[in-house]
């Protein structure tokens, strides 16, 4: 008498379909106290003991089918009777090794997921021969409504007055008779007490705040307010626009001239006024000679003006960012005297704190 693998397949991976299927309609108190009624298919697995004995006909795995009908007791416990018919062959000839099953079952509907059951009986055999045997097993139904089902289930026979252990599988459809028993609608909750109507004090520019209390009249309406209806401003970084600087330097110098710097001091100013301000000095040079002499010259004339601003100006190094682009970000295209003059240039792009209103 050996364990069927097949069986100890499906036993284990029935459980599991509890967390793989669609969820159930029907809960197992929408079953209880209602009488079902099922047909099945079932593969059968006769004892590899029994397959290989005369005195069993060599009886081989086949198919049979059945009824059963129960009765829900309780959410968790049903009693069900059941009938198969086994259409088994002998292994050796062919010949018919047909017989009946009949018995009852208990099932036990595990709480924590109700769609899977434990089952253990009582079962007549009447194949060759005639024997008594204990079954225990595992299943799943799943039902489509309140009265159709589907279920799967994996049973071990085990001979009493015979040693033997079989196995079968058995995949069905249900039917549960009747309907769930209405549930009591919830009593209606008590209607609130009248509130006394009360005319609303005056908000004249629908800020949000009353009149009584409103600082500021006419504020815009897509201003948020304080308590005391005026627009609430908040301080941020932000991009203020690109200052042309225009410093013009003598052949293959990046010394500041004098007559040049009234731009730089205007930038000085500017930050001294904003301490939270940073700038990007950008130096760029026109399309003529080698780029990368181009290159490096336009860093050191960024530089030079970085340096005024620090030196003379007294604007902190982590406030400024100075950058040389050469010839790769012309403003004017082409090899004119004019697009040399526009490109030959220093930019400054400046961040400054904004005062901005918060919108509603």
């Amino acid at each position: 008498m050996k364990l069927n693998k097949t069986f100890l397949a499906v036993a284990t991976a029935l459980p599991l379909l509890s967390t793989a299927a669609f969820a159930d309609t029907v809960s197992a108190a929408d079953l209880k106290e209602r009488v079902f009624g099922s047909v099945f298919g079932e593969y059968y697995m006769p004892d590899i003991d029994k397959t290989e004995s005369a005195a069993w006909n060599y009886m081989e795995k086949d198919w049979g089918y059945g009824i059963e009908l129960g009765y829900y007791l309780t959410e968790n416990w049903a009693l069900r009777a059941e009938f198969a018919k086994l259409d088994l062959k002998s292994k050796l000839d062919g010949s018919d090794s047909d017989g009946d099953r009949i018995g009852i079952d208990a099932m036990y509907h595990l709480p924590s997921m109700s769609s899977v059951y434990l089952v253990g009986g009582l079962k007549r055999m009447d194949a060759v021969q005639t024997t008594t045997a204990v079954n225990l097993g595992v299943g799943y139904k799943h039902f489509f409504n309140q009265n159709f089902g589907v279920f799967a289930e994996a049973n071990r026979y085990q001979g009493i007055d015979e040693s033997y252990g079989d196995a079968g599988i058995k995949l069905g459809l249900t039917y549960a008779f009747g309907s769930a028993a209405a549930k009591p609608a919830p009593a209606p909750a008590p209607a609130p007490a009248p509130v006394p109507v009360q005319a609303a004090p005056a908000d004249s520019d629908g800020d949000g705040v009353v009149d009584t209390m409103d600082r500021c009249a006419d504020t815009p309406a897509n201003h948020k307010v304080d308590a005391t209806g005026c627009t609430i401003y908040e301080e941020k970084m932000a991009a203020v626009g690109d200052i042309d600087i225009e410093v013009r330097f003598p052949f293959d110098s990046a010394v500041v001239p004098q007559s040049q710097r009234s731009d730089v001091q205007s930038l000085g100013a500017f930050m001294q006024r904003f301490p939270e301000s940073t700038v990007l000095i950008e130096g760029h040079a026109s399309n003529t000679g080698n780029p990368a002499y181009n290159m490096r010259l336009s860093e050191r004339r960024a530089n030079a003006v970085a340096d005024m601003l620090k030196n003379e100006f007294n604007i902190a190094a982590s406030r400024i960012t100075a950058v040389g682009f050469g010839v790769t970000r012309p403003r004017v295209e082409g090899n004119t005297a004019e697009a040399h003059a526009a490109n030959q240039r220093i930019e400054a792009k400046v961040t400054a704190k904004v005062k901005e209103p918060v919108l509603r």
